[in-house]
């Protein structure tokens, strides 16, 4: 219980930081959120900045943004007038996090096994096979990626969407989602073949081995699950790439996720709407991080006896 409530207390000091960055970070940026709207007179820009407290000083506006975020209310839109930032997040959290969870686990789903048997059978064809295409998935970043993707199978081909969202239609995930996937599935792939490697020449294995255990089960009941523990721990920031690489893949594809909105948002200097949008992100990742302790501890249950003897 103590050790929650520590971890519970340093996550609320990283939320409360990158609050506080990026509130300094957007009012130091030249510009401002009404400066890419038509020439206004200076009283309509007055009315405009009093409607939205930009006029206050700004500790004055930081403060009122801490009590409107203690309520859960992230504020107005400054560019969407006629939605709430939580409506606009709301909504791109509705498309961004199903393709997210889809590429990550078509990276998981398809790299642990090819990277299973590239380390089982290593030096094999199939080994060789494996790490020259793991190498070419990290070399090709999302921005090269997601093009190919769109002039091989949308203009070519001819056979999915080159574009756009329709959630009734599941075509308009396919290319954003193997976009999203492919850099993690050559890590995953990777990343298990490395691992497994290791696993396989540890004392416990080879001791397993002594005793006559091959085969599958030498896999199953003793490489599996130490094998799988740097996989649990690469999820954390496997997530935040996904975070990142969804700004790029829905920019792309011109899909209405948050990622979209951020660009959106920090182009026009929405403060809210950036705000709002690393907020959601921060938070997400610290949960995600919490996910991946309790996996971890579950999968190798030395780091749970660990972190709770006392120093």
């Amino acid at each position: 219980m103590r050790r929650f409530f520590a971890r519970a207390g340093e996550a609320l000091l990283t939320l409360w930081l990158l609050v506080t960055l990026c509130f300094v970070l957007m009012r130091a940026a030249p510009g401002g959120p009404f400066d890419i709207e038509r020439e206004v007179t200076p009283e309509i820009r007055a009315r405009l900045e009093a409607r939205y407290h930009l006029d206050e000083p700004l500790p004055k506006q930081y403060l009122r943004y801490l009590v409107q975020l203690a309520r859960g209310d992230l504020g107005p839109s400054f560019q969407y007038p006629d939605y709430t930032v939580n409506e606009l997040i709301a909504g791109g959290l509705k498309v961004s996090v199903p393709l997210g969870i889809a590429a990550l686990a078509l990276a998981v789903l398809i790299g642990v096994p090819l990277g299973l048997r590239a380390g089982w059978r290593e030096g094999s064809i199939g080994d060789h096979v494996a790490s020259g295409l793991g190498l070419i998935g990290l070399a090709l970043p999302k921005f090269v990626l997601a093009p190919l993707l769109v002039l091989c199978f949308a203009v070519w081909l001819g056979v999915l969407p080159a574009g756009g969202w329709d959630a009734a239609d599941p075509r308009h995930a396919v290319l954003p989602v193997i976009a999203l996937a492919a850099p993690n599935l050559a890590y995953v792939v990777r990343l298990t073949r490395a691992s497994l490697i290791e696993v396989l020449a540890s004392d416990y294995v080879l001791a397993a081995r002594a005793r006559g255990i091959e085969g599958r089960d030498l896999l199953i009941h003793h490489a599996l699950r130490p094998t799988l523990a740097p996989i649990v721990a690469w999820l954390a920031p496997a997530t935040i790439a996904l975070v990142t690489g969804s700004v790029v893949v829905e920019q792309v594809f011109g899909i209405p996720g948050i990622g979209r909105y951020f660009v959106q948002g920090a182009l026009n200097r929405d403060y809210t709407l950036v705000m709002g949008v690393a907020l959601t992100a921060g938070l997400a990742i610290l949960l995600v991080n919490l996910a991946v302790d309790v996996l971890r501890g579950w999968i190798d249950p030395r780091l749970s006896s660990a972190s709770a003897t006392p120093d």
